[in-house]
């Protein structure tokens, strides 16, 4: 599998193209943005100087990594005889299945089509192609190219070898991989996502404030991050769709997002993508400062 497509050029995108690239791999980079696929290349190369600068990799290193990135603009012609596409594009049900209607249209029948979604229903996407056994879900963890896990997950007509085609993939690319089956939320999201739920619905209710929330989930459960600034890196907008998902798949009230997490989102207070959720984040500072709204 030397040729890959990764679709979509944003935050998870860049990072997948990187792992990729680092790994040996010819990859086509695709986004109808040409400022977004500048941005994703100048994002890899910062993020491989800070490799080289670790020592982890070599500058000859980095060099053949951008070499192996291709930018296109143009969806037919970046998944043209590719060996596998993993869609990386923004959690929105309707985009991606006009996203995969697309792929199934310009990409050879015998590639594996992935999805990066973290909730969406990978038969739901599976069904709008004429290969359902070919679709797979491929959620890699951000920052992509520092977190090991990908969780991949089986629609219910994913072919076997398709699978083990993937988790070999993963492997490979020095993940790990966790094979899950095709339900709201899988595992990674089922658990995380109620868990910040609550945190934010504890802050709602005044149990406490946003530091000692994430306080006691750091020092009392080993977490590296609380649960509130966990979900200022994810964005409030990401978590508010997957809970929704996971609402709407089970009809379970314990699911329904908090209060306080809907309106945030509609006032556009969307965490470090916005500068400013739980936290407040200024260009340039590593300071953790705790939005003066939960003050």
């Amino acid at each position: 599998m030397q040729r890959v497509a990764v679709i979509g050029a944003g935050t998870m995108g860049n990072g997948i193209a990187h792992v990729f690239a680092q790994n040996g791999h010819a990859v086509n980079l695709v986004d109808v943005s040409a400022a977004a696929l500048e941005k994703a290349l100048q994002t890899i190369s910062k993020n491989l100087d800070r490799q080289v600068a670790k020592g982890t990799i070599t500058e000859a290193d980095k060099t053949q990594t951008l070499a192996n990135i291709t930018l296109q603009p143009e969806m037919a012609a970046g998944v043209k005889d590719v060996a596998l596409v993993v869609e990386a594009a923004t959690e929105n049900v309707a985009l991606k299945l006009k996203i995969f209607q697309d792929l199934d249209q310009h990409a050879n029948p015998e590639t594996i089509l992935a999805t990066n979604t973290s909730s969406i229903s990978i038969t739901k996407i599976a069904a709008v192609t004429k290969r359902p056994e070919k679709v797979i879900g491929m959620h890699f963890m951000n920052p992509v190219p520092v977190m090991k896990l990908v969780e991949i997950i089986n629609g219910y007509a994913t072919d076997k070898a398709v699978t083990d085609t993937i988790v070999t993939l993963s492997a490979n690319l020095g993940k790990v991989p966790c094979v899950v089956n095709d339900y709201p939320g899988f595992i990674a999201n089922r658990i995380l996502m109620p868990m910040i739920n609550e945190a934010i619905c504890s802050l709602f209710e005044g149990i406490a404030g946003v530091e000692e929330i994430d306080t006691v989930m750091k020092l009392g459960m080993a977490h590296p991050m609380g649960p509130l600034q966990l979900a200022d890196f994810i964005g409030l907008d990401v978590c508010l769709s997957i809970l929704n998902v996971l609402h709407d798949g089970f009809g379970n009230p314990k699911y329904a997002p908090c209060p306080l997490l809907v309106n945030m989102v509609t006032a556009g207070y969307l965490g470090i993508k916005s500068g400013e959720g739980f936290y407040k984040y200024a260009a340039g500072s590593k300071d953790l400062v705790v939005s003066t709204r939960f003050k």
